[in-house]
């Protein structure tokens, strides 16, 4: 099951983050918010969530 880590205010923030926790070996997804238009969901699997975390605070 995928877990939403971070909301993205635009698709080029998300693509970098998907891009910076994919070169720490995590899974991850981005799509389109469902509640907010023009934001992007960025996901990691629900198994992988505090580890991502952890590096999501050091990107961010």
């Amino acid at each position: 099951m995928w877990t939403v880590i971070y909301l993205a205010p635009d698709r080029s923030t998300a693509e970098r983050i998907r891009e910076k926790l994919e070169s720490e070996g995590f899974w991850v997804r981005i799509r389109p918010s469902h509640y907010v238009a023009g934001q992007y969901e960025v996901l990691v699997p629900s198994g992988e969530l505090e580890e991502a975390q952890e590096v999501l605070r050091s990107i961010l």
